[in-house]
């Protein structure tokens, strides 16, 4: 691996201020990763130019600076696999800005600029693709539908996920587990010494209620009555009107009691007028 040590110093300083120019003011399009521990890799992510066949890609390349460098020019190639004339399977660019056209006065920001304008006007005549370079001239919209499906296939960014959206999901389900829990002790009713738990709100009239009835210490009236209560919701009644019966049922059996003490008290009183 190439380190800093590889270049002279003042490339190296010349390199650091570029570098940070490109950080803070990257190229349209452009934005280049800046390893501090080796300025001799440079790696930049390249937007498809739109109107191109490479629109909503984005292009993952690397410039390779070889120790004499700015003297001879960089090596540029591009991880992203792409359909490019100009662009060899292995990914080597072919740019007469890295060739014989380079300038040791040149930038990196002129490189990177250039490879971009590259997927804007390629150059089938240099073609280091030989059947893009042939159908670039041949059939554009055979060309054109080659490169993007390689681009929609190889060049599509990576999704953004929310930050902490399945802390916040799992969160909000632990919540409603809370609430269903809290709903569910609520809605226990005590029903003569009897717990009722209830069926979750407005259940649907088809749907069957389960209602569990404790009768322990309970009369013969006051069990029946519950029982009623619970016949009645299973059937498709609502636990509110399941209490109501039963409370209606209690308090006929007490008038019913209570007649039957106040017989009883007026046959003693008619054998005491008897004697």
């Amino acid at each position: 691996m190439a380190t800093n040590e590889n270049l002279p110093p003042n490339v190296i300083k010349q390199l650091a201020k570029e570098l940070k120019s490109l950080d803070e003011s990257p190229p349209e399009g452009i934005k280049v990763c800046v390893n501090d521990d080796d300025f001799s890799l440079i790696f930049a992510d390249i937007e498809g130019p739109a109107g191109t066949p490479y629109e909503n890609g984005v292009f993952r390349m690397k410039l390779l600076l070889s120790h004499d460098f700015p003297h001879s020019p960089p090596k540029g190639y591009f991880l992203t696999r792409i359909f490019h004339p100009n662009i060899a399977n292995n990914g080597e660019i072919c740019v007469n800005t890295l060739k014989k056209d380079w300038n040791p006065s040149l930038g990196l920001r002129h490189v990177l600029i250039v490879v971009r304008c590259l997927l804007i006007e390629p150059f089938p005549e240099s073609a280091l693709n030989e059947q893009a370079g042939k159908m670039l001239l041949e059939d554009y919209e055979e060309y054109a539908r080659h490169a993007r499906l390689y681009t929609g296939i190889h060049a599509k960014p990576k999704p953004k996920f929310k930050t902490g959206a399945i802390s916040e999901s799992t969160t909000a389900l632990n919540v409603d587990q809370s609430n269903t829990s809290a709903l569910n002790a609520d809605q226990k009713i005590m029903v003569g010494g009897a717990a009722l738990p209830l069926a979750s709100p407005a259940p649907s009239p088809s749907v069957l209620v389960p209602l569990t009835v404790t009768a322990r210490g309970l009369g013969q009236d006051q069990a029946a009555a519950v029982a009623a209560a619970a016949a009645e919701t299973r059937v498709g009644g609502t636990a509110a009107s399941a209490v109501a019966r039963n409370t209606t049922l209690k308090k006929e059996a007490g008038l019913t009691k209570a007649l039957a003490e106040k017989k009883k008290i007026d046959a003693r009183k008619k054998s005491l007028k008897r004697l």
